[in-house]
């Protein structure tokens, strides 16, 4: 018996955004590995014997630590065939799947990439919020708001956010504060636009238009998941937005 596991990304929330890949993979499944921010309807495409195992991570109440999903990851591969970890959003985007694959390569274990849509792109989009716009900006980086808590020195070069591009903030709520803060302290002026987005591409979608200087305010009562969204494009939000 040849085993693979499938790395797979789950898109954004909107389970019409999984890919027709993933959903292949889904239905073959003997074991799904799955984390909170993965559609739950996505598993009923799951075959009845495929058996679950929930490793979902929240902020402040890690439930299983990556070292233990990798280890998890592991031991279904020695059990069944078909494995598929199933992850919100793209693997590879703040998704911690290269350190899964590195642990199965060191195993020599079979695996396959399944690119899921990152949230980083659409969730703006469903917003109605370009992350690139002729004639405003020419590009945007996602950046993450949770470094890990044993680096010794961030790896966020703020100086640099000085630029005229989109700032994509993942798993940024809890933080939105320091992170505004930060900005203007930088020279970013108050007024500056962001967008702060809760659970998109869902039905519960929530979208907060403010500035550097209100955002955190007005956006105090949203639920995570959500995003941070700092730039000119913002503005564009009031022609575009279709899905709310």
């Amino acid at each position: 018996m040849e085993t693979k596991v499938y790395l797979t990304g789950a898109g954004p929330g909107d389970i019409e955004l999984l890919t027709l890949k993933a959903a292949r993979v889904i239905s073959e499944a003997d074991v799904i590995i799955y984390d909170k921010l993965a559609n739950p309807e996505i598993l009923k495409m799951a075959k009845k014997d495929c058996e679950f195992i929930f490793v979902g991570k929240e902020s402040g109440n890690h439930s299983v630590p990556q070292e233990e999903i990798n280890e998890i990851i592991y031991q279904c591969a020695l059990k069944y065939k078909n494995v598929v970890r199933l992850k919100g959003g793209d693997p590879f985007v703040f998704g911690r799947g290269g350190e899964e694959a590195i642990y199965l390569h060191q195993r020599e274990i079979k695996f396959e990439i399944i690119p899921g849509i990152s949230s980083s792109v659409s969730v703006p989009a469903y917003a109605g919020i370009p992350v690139t716009h002729r004639g405003i900006t020419t590009s945007f980086r996602v950046v993450t708001a949770h470094e890990t808590p044993n680096k010794k020195i961030s790896q966020l070069e703020w100086e640099t956010f000085l630029n005229e591009e989109t700032i994509v903030f993942l798993m940024g709520l809890h933080n939105i504060n320091l992170i505004t803060s930060k900005l203007m302290s930088l020279g970013k002026r108050k007024d500056y636009p962001c967008a702060v987005i809760s659970r998109g591409t869902t039905k519960e979608q929530k979208v907060v238009i403010g500035t550097l200087e209100d955002i955190t305010e007005k956006a105090k009562d949203l639920p995570t998941p959500a995003i941070i969204v700092v730039g000119e494009v913002v503005n564009l939000r009031d022609e575009i937005k279709w899905f709310d």
